[in-house]
């Protein structure tokens, strides 16, 4: 006996939706609704008939076509975000669609007039990828269309997408029939009235990929230097980081981030030496501003950091006035050490990170008892310990607090030691203390992307979230491609606030969706009424969290507000967490 063949073809899929609709219907719904209407209507239709594509399915703000040919498919993607982008000309600014695609070609199941399979949920992960106004295609179309269509394609290389078992190659697509949408001013970050620059992850030169930390430590550490200029405006660590190891243009990605200037460099450590090449580029004009090859001894490396950080503020800046100068370590080893722990140290890090993180910073501690940087990393680490419930409270807790004094102690002019100790402070309801150091950490450096995020979560818990939300909304712009914990912090503020649309925005980004956040998104779901999705999410995270309990996150958070303790409480039991 034979089984029913199950039907299948394979096709071009384009998913599409308009990013920030759930702000869009907040501010307006009805008059959203009437422009969503009229542009499918008169965009949209017109452009699935001219390119042989048939509309799947329309899901709220999102659309589901497919296509024969995937040639078809991207012309049709570029066409209607051009169309979609002169529409918007018309419109005022904040009533705007703008649409984010992504393109796959896949094998898929055919039930009716709908489709399933992988080939259809990778075009909605590449659609959820992508920034506004971007079109984001698999390896499998660009292979088809790249001599076919007159664009350029920016490779972002090999991605995880959510419940794919293999990374997909991902690129993104620029075509010269954009022009009108990607050169408006309302579609990429205006440059700050400050010189702006954004330092590149250097290359490892070694040949040895023990050394890619070391080169990594040296990126993270010259913008640190550069941050503490109140002169310069500084992209954080993460966003940069986020072009690693992948061949874009210095000027494509200076428009992506919203800066003037770029620092790239390399770096080859050998022998009890280092080399270290550096060029600062203006990428609005092109040119190269300036560029030096440094050949020294491995002790020499923390001076290096400090000349190519005094020449880049005298290019952009000209002469400001002279920072403190930072706690340097002694002895190299340590050095080393910090670089390994800030790798494991993440906000939503499982035990085994954060025991390690904790281990390697007490030894850097031991090898350098004056260096301040060891005390902070181990202070965060063993915090991590205790509030995500990896390790008992105490001693933990105690220790942590001595660390992050030490750490202060040793070096007050650093701004992430200034703002671990004020987190630890909020956690020890020590209000003022936690307001002046993190009132320290931002007057030392006001480019702290992670400060303003840290201090956002503590007045969220002071009953402030909408000003919690302005400094997320800061931080964001020196961050735009932040670590997950960041859309955390944000749902967190929304569900505060009680705006739980805009939380689910934030908490179902795929980035943060799969994390710990999972417990706020599910008191979100419950909180609008959405009870069966909200235990789902709750269970998951249960599986993931087994040791987690209402009770025990109450007792930790720095919660000057009881009010918004409890509202929380309330959410998570709906959601049917443990007591």
């Amino acid at each position: 006996m034979t089984q029913d063949r199950v039907p299948r073809r394979l096709v071009a899929i384009l998913a599409a939706d308009v990013s920030g609709y759930s702000r869009l219907m907040e501010q307006n719904e009805a008059g959203t609704l009437d422009v969503l209407r009229a542009q499918r209507r008169d965009i949209l239709s017109p452009l699935i008939a001219r390119y042989g594509g048939r509309l799947v399915k329309l899901m709220g703000d999102g659309i589901l076509i497919e296509f024969g040919s995937a040639v078809d498919a991207v012309q049709c993607a570029i066409e209607l975000q051009r169309e979609t982008g002169l529409a918007n000309d018309k419109i005022p600014h904040k009533s705007r669609m703008v649409l984010r695609i992504g393109i796959n070609v896949g094998d898929v199941i055919v039930e009716g007039d709908d489709l399933y399979g992988d080939g259809v949920n990778i075009a909605a992960r590449l659609e959820a990828l992508g920034q506004p106004g971007d079109i984001c295609i698999a390896g499998n179309v660009y292979d088809q269309v790249r001599k076919k269509i007159e664009a350029r394609f920016d490779d972002l290389g090999a991605m995880a997408l959510k419940n794919i078992s293999e990374p997909v190659q991902v690129y993104r697509v620029k075509a010269q029939t954009q022009t009108a949408i990607f050169s408006d001013d309302s579609w990429k970050l205006p440059l700050p009235s400050k010189p702006s620059i954004a330092v590149l992850p250097f290359t490892n030169m070694s040949g040895e990929t023990d050394q890619d930390m070391f080169a990594d430590g040296l990126t993270e550490d010259l913008i640190t230097d550069l941050s503490r200029n109140t002169g310069l405006f500084v992209i954080a660590r993460h966003s940069t980081f986020a072009y690693k190891g992948k061949s874009i243009d210095v000027r494509l990605i200076a428009r992506d981030l919203g800066v003037r200037y770029i620092l790239e460099g390399s770096a080859r450590r050998s022998a009890g030496r280092v080399r270290v090449n550096v060029q600062l580029i203006d990428a609005t004009e092109g040119g190269h501003l300036w560029a030096e090859r440094f050949d020294r001894g491995l002790e020499d490396i923390f001076a290096v950091q400090d000349e190519v950080t005094g020449r880049i503020v005298q290019e952009l800046a000209g002469r400001l006035a002279p920072r403190p100068e930072r706690n340097r370590p002694k002895d190299i080893l340590a050095y080393d050490l910090c670089v390994r722990a800030r790798s494991l140290i993440e906000f939503n890090a499982g035990s085994p990170a954060a025991r390690e993180a904790s281990l390697i910073a007490w030894q850097a501690t031991v090898v350098d008892p004056g260096y301040a940087e060891a005390y902070r990393l181990l202070a965060f680490a063993l915090w991590q310990a205790w509030a995500l419930a990896i390790e008992p409270k105490e001693p933990s807790r105690s220790i942590a607090l001595e660390m992050a004094s030490r750490a202060v102690q040793l070096d007050p002019d650093d701004a992430a030691n200034r703002w671990v100790l004020g987190y630890l402070f909020a956690h020890e309801r020590k209000w003022v203390e936690s307001e002046s150091e993190f009132s320290a950490a931002l007057a030392i450096d006001p480019n702290h992307a992670d400060a303003l995020v840290l201090y956002s979560e503590t007045l969220s818990f002071d009953g402030r979230p909408l000003e919690a939300i302005e400094l997320l909304k800061r931080a964001l712009r020196v961050n735009p491609h932040p670590a997950a914990w960041y859309y955390w912090e944000y749902g967190l503020s929304y569900y505060a606030a009680r705006q739980y649309e805009l939380a689910l925005e934030m908490l179902t980004v795929p980035s943060t969706y799969a994390t710990g956040s999972r417990r706020v998104l599910a008191a979100t779901l419950a909180q609008l009424g959405r009870t069966e999705e909200a235990k789902r999410e709750a269970a998951q995270f249960l599986a993931d969290n087994p040791k987690f309990t209402i009770s025990h996150w109450a007792a930790s958070q720095p919660a000057r507000d009881e009010t918004i303790v409890q509202h929380f409480v309330e959410g998570y039991r709906k959601a049917g967490l443990a007591e």
